[in-house]
């Protein structure tokens, strides 16, 4: 038990469990006992947790995203949530990458990654690093915002208005936070990403929020 509490949170391949216990004749016979007994979970093939009976800590569904398929980060509603932008409670992780686009349901939960162009995608990333024990990667609140707007299909927004209302109505946004949001980070995404106009709305709308709020 002592060999797996020492992995802690990070998600792992099954060589490495193996290494716990090659001393013994039939390491694959141990790695399948650990799971039937709930001391490990298996969340797909070739990638294992420790499970909390071991380690007593809360699973981060996070890191586990980051490791179930990249490269990628956690943002759009998963993101949005995690920084108290929406209300709404978000059942699936919801994440980014430059690969296709794929789904996972798991013993975790279900996990989604959406596309977006390789010259985007890096842009706004930042790495969240969590009780000095490990991080995982996710979009700022402004990525986040203009992942959400150019990965929904037949978003059209035509003015500042409906880009309010899209914001006010549809994601039910907390402005109060939007006063501290960085500006540059959306005009990056507007020179390289999908929906130039869409995202150029976002960004008078958020400046004219910020200037009422001074």
């Amino acid at each position: 038990m002592e060999k797996l509490k020492n992995i802690g949170l990070i998600p792992i391949n099954k060589d490495i469990l193996y290494s716990l216990y090659n001393d013994l004749k039939r390491p694959d016979e141990k790695v399948s006992e650990l799971e039937r007994k709930g001391l490990v979970i298996r969340v797909k093939r070739n990638l294992y947790v420790v499970s909390p009976k071991v380690h007593n800590q809360k699973i981060s569904t996070e890191l586990v995203a980051n490791h179930l398929y990249g490269p990628s980060y956690i943002s759009l509603e998963s993101a949005l949530a995690y920084y108290g932008l929406i209300p709404e409670r978000v059942f699936t992780m919801r994440s980014v990458t430059t690969k296709l686009h794929k789904q996972y349901d798991t013993p975790l939960g279900h996990f989604e990654y959406v596309k977006v162009p390789a010259q985007y995608y890096p842009i706004g990333v930042r790495q969240e690093i969590i009780d000095n024990s490990y991080a995982f990667l996710i979009a700022t609140p402004e990525k986040a915002l203009c992942d959400k707007i150019v990965t929904t299909p037949n978003l059209r927004l035509q003015s500042v208005k409906a880009m309010r209302e899209y914001l006010e109505d549809d994601l039910r946004i907390d402005f109060s936070v939007v006063q501290k949001f960085d500006l540059d980070i959306i005009r990056q995404c507007v020179e390289v990403g999908r929906k130039k106009g869409e995202l150029k709305l976002l960004e008078k709308l958020l400046k004219e929020i910020q200037y009422e709020r001074e």
